[in-house]
């Protein structure tokens, strides 16, 4: 008669031993836990959308097809904002940051600190953190499009991790000043650093660590 016991402890202990991924898997945004590692070479955009799906997999919600909000400079040049869908989207805690595209791109979306978590449903460290991971690759402009092709801003679509400069942008809305690229969430500032603006090393002085926000595009 120990059966029945052992089932009653079982559906006591069911909430706390399954994690929260019945949340998460209706999460449509999320900004990467981790970067691939090297640097701003992500394999181009394929390579950044394939890091985004395997991250949605690993925390439940790997049924929609997910896309790194990034742009490209060039021939056939991307903008970040035609390549996401088109929204609402919400945060793995089911926050909703922004109804659409229109609305990401302004000063209405509530993508914040609180609000900005990794597919974990965990915050970045931002502004006064240690490390400070608030810098997000996304090479784009403040209305999410591409730059003009005379200057690299993707670290050569992402395919570099030695010489050029990606567009950051920052998770936690804050930077060194009270002004608008401090506490743009896409546009912040490109990257720098000894190594030439592309390495991993680059990203991480600045306060980066080479992360991206993904978006579900279904």
């Amino acid at each position: 008669m120990k059966t029945p016991l052992s089932i009653a402890a079982f559906l006591i202990a069911l909430p706390y031993a399954v994690p929260a991924l019945g949340q998460q898997a209706n999460m449509t945004f999320f900004v990467t836990s981790a970067g691939p590692g090297k640097g701003a070479d992500l394999g181009g955009l394929a390579g950044a959308d394939k890091h985004c799906q395997s991250l949605a997999q690993s925390a439940g919600a790997g049924g929609k097809t997910w896309h790194a909000y990034l742009s490209t400079q060039g021939d056939g040049a991307v903008n970040a904002r035609d390549r996401i869908g088109k929204g609402p989207w919400q945060n793995a805690k089911g926050v909703v940051i922004a109804t659409g595209v229109d609305d990401l791109h302004s000063a209405n979306n509530k993508l914040n600190k609180e609000n900005d978590l990794s597919e974990k449903g965990e915050p970045i460290n931002g502004r006064g953190d240690t490390p400070n991971r608030h810098d997000i690759l996304t090479g784009s402009t403040p209305d999410g499009r591409a730059f003009p092709a005379d200057k690299d801003m993707t670290c050569k679509n992402y395919t570099s991790s030695t010489q050029g400069t990606v567009m950051v942008g920052h998770s936690d809305r804050q930077g060194l000043r009270d002004d608008d690229p401090s506490r743009s969430w896409n546009s912040s500032h490109p990257s720098r650093g000894p190594d030439g603006g592309c390495s991993q090393n680059d990203l991480k002085s600045t306060g980066g660590d080479g992360l991206l926000y993904c978006f579900a595009a279904n």
